[in-house]
């Protein structure tokens, strides 16, 4: 059965799943709904009927963007999907976002060769990323 990429947010659901069973940090159901919900444009990819690998653009439209939520299923990664989900949000980037719009994501290990095809480049020493993330339960 072939991959299918689609122009749509997942799932609460599937976001939740897609970012345990890949490595990515644990986001309550809570958090993913409000997050979801403010998405600029975002994709998926099924295998199957399930989704199996997404990819998020957040931010205000114009200023400041973030690509965020990159993940493939661990048993679907080395085919190419990746590439395929940047490709994806590169080009809601370069079609629906202005001159000056500052785009900007994390790179996490060897992640940052797949970005650097897209013309990321490492920031620092110039800027340094920084983050706080908060406790799952209060």
């Amino acid at each position: 059965m072939p991959y299918v990429l689609e122009s749509q947010t997942p799932t609460v659901e599937d976001y939740c799943h897609l970012r345990v069973a890949t490595g990515l940090s644990p986001k309550t159901p809570a958090a993913a709904r409000i997050g979801l919900a403010a998405t600029l444009f975002a994709v998926q990819i099924r295998f199957d009927g399930k989704v199996i690998g997404m990819g998020r653009l957040v931010g205000d439209g114009g200023c400041h963007c973030q690509i965020c939520d990159i993940a493939v299923l661990p048993q679907h990664q080395g085919k190419g999907l990746g590439k395929q989900i940047m490709q994806a949000l590169m080009h809601y980037v370069q079609t629906q976002l202005p001159d000056s719009c500052y785009v900007n994501l994390i790179a996490d290990g060897d992640a940052k060769y797949l970005y650097q095809q897209f013309g990321f480049a490492d920031v620092a020493p110039e800027s340094i990323g920084m983050g706080l993330t908060l406790p799952l339960t209060r």
